[in-house]
């Protein structure tokens, strides 16, 4: 069974040879694994509220918002609210829907010196299935981890 510094190692080693800016890239299992293993590890959901409430919500996860509904422009506030709730000395995971949101979430949060954080590739509800819907072709949702729905 593979450790969590051992899958940690992996997250950072895809990271880099994705040429990410921040420390890495965690398949949703590997993500779980380690927020379920490690007291430390933080989950950061940067969906919008709208998202959260319609399509579900994984239970511990702190929610902050990288855009606001129904603007979809950036949170004004979203590195304040992250130092507020987050502690940088410690791993965070971001998600979203697909990856892409928390890709940025983890490069902002970089930029201001939280230094171990992860995407979670996949995101929430990962890419369009062949009938163009998500939640079944790749992702939280699809991985079978815990979520609930308003």
């Amino acid at each position: 069974m593979e450790t969590i510094e051992s899958i940690l190692e992996q997250a950072q080693k895809r990271g880099q040879e994705m040429g990410l800016p921040y420390k890495g890239a965690l398949l949703p299992m590997e993500a779980y694994r380690i927020l379920q293993e490690s007291e430390q590890a933080q989950l950061v959901d940067v969906r919008t509220h709208a998202e959260l409430d319609w399509v579900g919500r994984i239970p511990g996860a702190k929610e902050i918002e990288l855009l606001v509904y129904p603007s979809m422009q950036p949170n004004p506030d979203f590195l304040g609210q992250l130092t507020k709730q987050i502690d940088k000395k410690q791993p965070v995971f971001f998600i979203c829907r697909s990856g892409a949101r928390s890709s940025q979430a983890a490069a902002l949060a970089t930029a201001v010196d939280f230094t171990d954080s992860y995407n979670i590739l996949e995101g929430f509800e990962g890419d369009k299935d062949e009938q163009e819907h998500r939640g079944k072709a790749g992702g939280w949702k699809a991985a079978g981890l815990p979520w609930v729905q308003s």
